[in-house]
């Protein structure tokens, strides 16, 4: 760092200096210009004294400004990712020696030298500092990888992004659409084989996870045969370990995809488990990829949810697409005026778009819903009238003295435990976004609220998303409008919906389902974990009069088809109870739990699976295609793992990878420095001085 001192100035000229100089000139001549007591050389050091007090105190009264520059130089940051997938070791490049690899990747830090600062990581679907040799991740996310660095060094100087990897990712979106946001030079290390190698495969199977019960339904089961030209496959069909069917399937070519679309009959309520199963030929490369298993849950209702509103508005289209992509239910959308109360009853939950306002008389409805219990969601906007909003209910209560929005962010409270929502739901929807609120004060009551109202970086106590039961009767308030936003955000940066449709079909789930009059009940979060997933469990326990309680341990013991076994304690969070297994082993689980309240003693039990991933098993070649055009696109160049000697020069003889200069201008008043203040008190006790030792005090 290197530090340069220099005076500036405001809106005041610098050339009142010069007044500043002759009046201090001035001053001093007339007030040692002939003293009798005092000789010529005392004369002239008591007028040099006087003239540089007088100076430097009208010299202050102009303001000047200490201006201080601080330069400071920063080398440029070299970044390498390691692929750390389990695709790597599966299908590793001719002569490839993992551990003589990373000992080359380690070295490349020593051979740049201290001209750059190289920081290392391994990546599969997430990020991790330092290198791994395990080479046994489930997932590849480059996209994900590139974004990370790009968040934690967006703003510093980027020299180069390294790149050790195959290609392969089957997770996040395409890395060339996230690379270039690094603005950075980005070189790859080409590994894997590109020969195709023998193999035949499920890439992927779509399918409902839901259907109703009797129902024939589609399963599309998407086969691909590598190297196998002339030979004949059968897929086998099974139904929890039973055989269903299976098809011929003749490949008439080395490279070789079919859609084979597979009906299937649901005859039996419950979750159901369909495993595909490809014939194993003799000299595949992989056989972990010939097999897929999917979990589907049969049903025998559909919950039909109704969608009522006064005028149009984005938000009721953002809900009714995101409900209708979940088969549990149907979803009727309705102008208030046009829906007949008579058919009210044939609904599972009510929504509320922007009512009640100053136009429609909500009360019969209302009074309908009450008497029938039917849960009901009220979304608030512009148009509602928060006076009779706060009359029909107790829970939410907005103080609001006008119409006045505001925009408000989303964000999620830890403590909510009415139901679960993913991680990396929870994440996204504390990125999405703001909504509009009404402005006001506002009042939760007992009411549980799973999103809070962040304004600007203040998260305040005021609910944004809240559910509460008055009476038997499940509500939910959402304090705030712009859900379309939402919907299409999360669509822009992920191509999917995948946060916007838990959030709302959790929502619903909850709100079109009869309260649970079971005093003990145990559930996990969902009924099919991957397998590199945390297992999370609720547990509730309710006393006699039904309120929720939570002194009593729960202890619960989780059980697989093997025979291990895994006793928990469950934590208690709030006034309910929270269970975190961990990541556990592939296959399917049982679970027991017990508890005593008083003299009572309570049981619950059920069932979840742990499916395998077989992500990384499904391609086998190398994506080069991808590796090279990263490079090319982004300056930088591919090379092999025999070649990455060949970095550090690459690197060196880069033109935009340098040190970049960054300096900082701050500015302080001179008159508050403490030197100056010392510098006059020092100057005018010098002059006392001389004038006592003369005699002139």
């Amino acid at each position: 760092m290197l530090y340069l001192l220099s005076v500036s100035w405001g809106t005041i000229s610098g050339w009142w200096t010069l007044a500043c100089l002759a009046i201090a000139l001035s001053y001093s001549w007339f007030l040692y210009n002939k003293p009798a007591s005092f000789n010529k050389l005392w004369r002239n050091v008591l007028f040099a004294i006087r003239a540089l007090t007088v100076f430097i105190l009208s010299f202050l009264l102009l303001a000047p400004l200490l201006k201080t520059v601080d330069k400071h130089l920063q080398k440029p940051l070299i970044l390498v990712l390691q692929d750390n997938s389990a695709s790597i070791k599966k299908f590793p490049g001719k002569n490839f020696q993992p551990k003589v690899f990373l000992d080359d990747l380690y070295q490349l830090k020593t051979k740049l030298g201290n001209n750059y600062e190289v920081h290392e990581f391994h990546f599969d679907k997430n990020v991790y500092a330092g290198f791994s040799d395990s080479l046994n991740g489930k997932q590849t996310d480059i996209s994900n990888a590139f974004q990370n660095l790009n968040n934690r060094f967006g703003n510093q100087n980027i020299g180069a992004v390294i790149l050790a990897s195959d290609g392969l990712f089957n997770r996040g979106s395409s890395p060339l659409s996230i690379a270039s946001t690094l603005k950075s030079t980005i070189y790859t290390i080409a590994l894997g084989d590109t020969i195709p190698k023998m193999d035949v495969l499920i890439d992927h199977v779509d399918y409902n996870k839901t259907t109703f019960l009797g129902n024939d339904f589609l399963v599309s089961v998407f086969v691909e045969a590598r190297q196998t030209k002339g030979k004949n496959l059968q897929l086998l069909i099974s139904e929890d370990g039973k055989p269903v069917s299976s098809q011929q399937i003749s490949i008439p070519e080395n490279d070789f995809k079919k859609n084979i679309p597979v009906k299937i009959n649901s005859g039996k309520k419950g979750i159901h488990k369909f495993q595909f199963n490809l014939q194993t030929l003799t000299g595949e490369i992989s056989t972990s990829n010939n097999v897929v298993t999917i979990y589907v849950e049969v049903i025998d209702n559909r919950k039909k949810i109704l969608i009522l509103y006064d005028a149009p508005h984005p938000d009721v289209a953002a809900v009714r697409q995101s409900l209708e992509s979940n088969q549990n239910y149907e979803v009727k959308t309705s102008l208030f005026g046009d829906f007949d109360l008579n058919k009210l009853s044939l609904y599972s939950a009510l929504v509320l778009e922007q009512l009640p306002n100053n136009r429609v008389d909500l009360q019969p409805l209302l009074i309908q819903a009450e008497k029938i219990k039917l849960s009901v969601w009220y979304l608030l906007g512009a148009q509602s009238n928060v006076a009779q909003f706060n009359s029909i209910q107790k829970a939410v209560t907005i103080s609001s003295t006008n119409q006045t929005m505001q925009e408000v962010f989303a964000a999620p409270d830890a403590s909510f435990t009415t139901f679960i929502l993913s991680d990396s739901a929870r994440t996204k929807i504390n990125n999405f976004p703001p909504l509009l609120a009404p402005f006001g004060n506002y009042g939760t009551g007992d009411a549980s609220v799973l999103l809070r109202q962040k304004i600007g970086q203040v998260t305040t106590s005021y609910p944004l998303l809240a559910f509460f039961e008055e009476n038997g009767q499940r509500k939910a308030v959402l304090t705030g409008e712009g859900l379309w936003r939402w919907r299409l955000n999360e669509f822009q940066q992920f191509g999917n919906h995948h946060a916007f449709d838990e959030l709302l079909s959790q929502s619903i789930q909850y709100l079109s389902s009869k309260s649970n009059r079971k005093r003990f009940d145990v559930s996990p979060a969902k009924p099919v974990f991957d397998e590199d997933e945390n297992v999370m469990l609720h547990a509730a326990l309710y006393d006699q009069s039904f309120e929720l309680v939570n002194q009593p341990e729960v202890a619960i013991s989780l059980r697989n088809t093997s025979g291990k076994k895994y006793d928990f304690q469950f934590s208690k969070q709030n006034t309910t109870y929270q269970l975190d297994a961990g990541v556990l082993p592939v296959g399917d689980y049982s679970y027991s739990a017990q508890t005593k309240l008083g003299n009572e003693n309570f049981k619950a039990s059920g069932n979840f699976t742990i499916k395998a991933l077989v992500a990384e098993d499904l391609q086998s070649a190398a994506n080069q295609q991808l590796l090279y055009a990263l490079a090319k696109e982004n300056g930088g160049e591919m090379i092999t793992p025999e070649q990455i000697n060949r970095l550090p020069d690459l690197i060196r003889r880069n033109e935009n990878i340098k040190t970049i200069a960054y300096q900082d201008n701050n500015y302080k008043e001179l008159i508050d420095e403490k030197w100056v203040f010392a510098l006059i008190v020092f100057l005018l006790s010098l002059e006392w001085f001389v004038r006592r030792r003369n005699g002139e005090i």
